[in-house]
C-alpha cells in the first residue's frame, strides 16, 4: 500500500469517530496534527485549502498535505489527503507551498525535504482531488542558488501566473542578511531562474523568513512573511510573528515603504491569501504558536486550526483586516444594547455562549474610566479576560484561567497608542479561539483557549464608568 493511500484510509476509518467538539467555523484537521495553510486558491468554482498535516498523531510528524474545500471559507468539506512524503525528493516531508490553476489542471508547488539538511522545491499536477508528482522533482535544487543562501532553510514557495509564465517568491536565509525572500521566474514551472531578492530581515526582523505571500492591493504591493525568532519591540512580540511589508513593485524590484504586524496576538502565523470571485483579497492563517503549541493540552484526537477568513485592504497605506462578510450568513439570535452604562460588574440578558460575534462601541461617561474588562468563556473556575487599559494605552489578554496555557504566555500585553474610551471592539469567539478586531480592523489579535465547553458566561466590568453599545450574534 502506498503512503498516500495509507493516509487516506486512516482519514476514512477514523474521521467519523473524531467528528466531535469541533469549532463551528474554523477549519481543523480531520484527524491528527495541522499547521501552515498551503495552496489556498479557487479552482473549479470552489475554494481549496491544503494544510501541513500529520494524520497519525496530534504532534508534528512527517509532513503530508491535508485538503479541504469550501464555498465560503467557513463551512468545510474534507477531501482525501493530497500529498504524502513518498519519493526521494520529499522523503523527509512535503512542506508548505502554494497552488495555481494551469491549462492542464491544478498545480501544487511545495517544498520537498529529501534529508533534514536540504530543502528543495517540487511540483505535482492534478484534477483537484488526485495529484501526480513531477518526474523531474525537485524542480529547484538549493545548489542552484548563490553560495551565500542557505541549502537547509529554503522553503514555502508562493507561485503565481503571469503573461510570460510563472513567478515564485520563496523563503530563505542569507548568511549576513538573515531571513530573505527570493524572486524566481519560469516559462513552464519546471526550469526556474533566480531574479533576485525581494526583501530581507537585514538581521533586524527575525532569523528566517517563512511562508511568503506577494500580491497587489489597492494600488500598492504587499509582501507578507512569517519571521522566526524575532525580538520583542513596540510592534512585534517575541518569537514567531506574521508581518506585512508594504511598498511598490516594478516587476523586478520591491521597494518597501512600511512594515507592520499582521496580527498582534500570539496565535496567528503563516497566512495565505486568495481572491474572491468579486475581487476581495481574503486571508487565512494558522492559529497556533510554535513557541508553546507542544505544551498546550490535547483535548481532542485532532490538534490545530485555521483562523476565520479576513478581508484585507489598505487604509492610509496600512493593512486593514475585517472578518469576511460571509460571516453574516451565520448570525443568529441578535441582541442589541445601546449606550449602556457599565460600572463594576455587569452581565446582559441573552449575552453568553462559545460561538459568537460581538461588537462593542465604547464612549466615555461623565466619570473617567481607566479600564474596561470583558470576561469570556467564564464559569466558577475559568475565564478569559480582555482588558482595555485607557491610561497605559494597552490591551491585555489574560489566559491564566483559560485551560493549560503555559505561564510565560498566559498574560499578553499589547501597546496600542490609539486606544481610548471611544474605540470599537469586535470579538469573535468560536469554541477554542478568540479573534479581536479594533477600530474596524486597524489592529487584530488572535488567541487560542482551552477552556471547557461548559464555560459560557460573559461579563463586563469597568474601573470608573463607561458607556457601551453592543451588537451581539450567536453563530450557527
Amino acid at each position: 500500500m502506498s503512503m498516500l493511500q495509507k493516509a487516506r484510509d486512516y482519514e476514512r476509518d477514523y474521521f467519523e469517530a473524531y467528528h466531535q467538539e469541533r469549532p463551528l467555523l474554523h477549519l481543523t484537521p480531520p484527524v491528527g496534527w495541522m499547521n501552515d495553510p498551503n495552496g489556498l486558491c479557487r479552482y473549479q468554482g470552489r475554494y481549496h485549502l491544503f494544510f501541513q498535516y500529520h494524520p497519525y498523531s496530534t504532534v508534528w510528524g512527517p509532513m503530508h498535505w491535508g485538503h479541504a474545500v469550501s464555498d465560503d471559507l467557513l463551512a468545510w468539506e474534507y477531501l482525501p489527503c493530497a500529498l504524502a512524503p513518498d519519493t526521494p525528493a520529499d522523503a523527509a516531508g512535503c512542506f508548505s507551498g502554494s497552488a495555481v490553476e494551469t491549462e492542464n489542471g491544478l498545480m501544487l508547488v511545495y517544498t520537498g525535504v529529501p534529508t533534514p539538511e536540504r530543502q528543495t522545491q517540487c511540483m505535482a499536477l492534478g484534477n483537484g482531488m488526485d495529484f501526480v508528482k513531477c518526474d523531474q522533482n525537485p524542480v529547484i535544487d538549493p545548489d542552484e542558488l548563490p553560495a551565500e543562501y542557505s541549502r537547509q532553510d529554503f522553503r514555502d514557495p508562493k507561485v503565481w501566473k503571469e503573461a510570460e509564465g510563472y513567478r515564485m517568491a520563496v523563503g530563505n536565509r542569507h548568511e549576513t542578511r538573515s531571513g530573505a525572500i527570493l524572486l524566481l521566474k519560469s516559462a513552464d514551472a519546471r526550469r526556474w531562474q533566480l531574479c533576485g531578492e525581494l526583501d530581507s530581515s537585514q538581521g533586524i526582523n527575525g532569523r528566517m523568513w517563512e511562508c511568503p505571500d506577494f500580491f497587489p492591493l489597492d494600488g500598492q504591493q504587499v509582501l507578507v512573511v512569517s519571521p522566526q525568532e524575532m525580538q520583542e519591540n513596540e510592534l512585534f512580540h517575541q518569537g514567531y510573528n506574521a508581518i506585512a511589508l508594504i511598498g511598490d513593485f516594478d516587476g523586478q524590484r520591491f521597494n518597501r515603504q512600511l512594515i507592520q504586524p499582521v496580527d498582534q496576538g500570539l496565535d496567528f502565523y503563516a497566512p495565505q491569501t486568495v481572491l474572491s470571485p468579486d475581487g476581495r483579497r481574503l486571508m487565512i492563517g494558522w492559529m497556533e504558536n510554535w513557541d508553546y503549541c507542544k505544551k498546550t493540552p490535547r483535548t481532542h484526537p485532532w490538534y490545530g486550526q485555521m483562523s476565520l477568513p479576513r478581508e484585507i485592504s489598505l487604509r492610509d497605506g496600512r493593512l486593514i483586516q475585517r472578518p469576511a462578510r460571509e460571516m453574516e450568513r451565520y448570525w443568529q439570535n441578535t441582541v442589541c444594547a445601546e449606550d449602556t452604562l457599565v460600572e463594576n460588574a455587569r452581565e446582559y440578558p441573552g449575552i453568553s455562549g462559545r460561538a459568537l460575534d460581538m461588537t462593542l462601541r465604547l464612549s466615555p461617561a461623565e466619570e473617567a474610566c481607566h479600564s474596561l474588562t470583558v470576561s469570556l468563556a467564564a464559569d466558577e473556575a475559568h475565564e478569559t479576560k480582555l482588558i482595555c487599559d485607557f491610561i497605559r494605552h494597552e490591551i491585555i489578554f489574560d489566559r491564566r484561567k483559560s485551560g493549560g496555557i503555559p505561564e510565560a504566555y498566559a498574560l499578553h500585553r499589547v501597546p496600542v497608542p490609539e486606544l481610548d474610551a471611544q474605540c470599537v471592539l469586535r470579538l469573535l469567539l468560536d469554541k477554542e479561539s478568540v479573534e479581536i478586531f479594533l477600530n474596524d480592523g486597524e489592529r487584530t489579535l488572535s488567541y487560542r483557549i482551552f477552556t471547557p465547553k461548559e464555560a459560557k458566561e460573559i461579563a463586563f466590568s469597568a474601573d470608573g464608568s463607561i458607556r457601551v453599545g453592543m451588537t451581539f450574534h450567536t453563530l450557527g
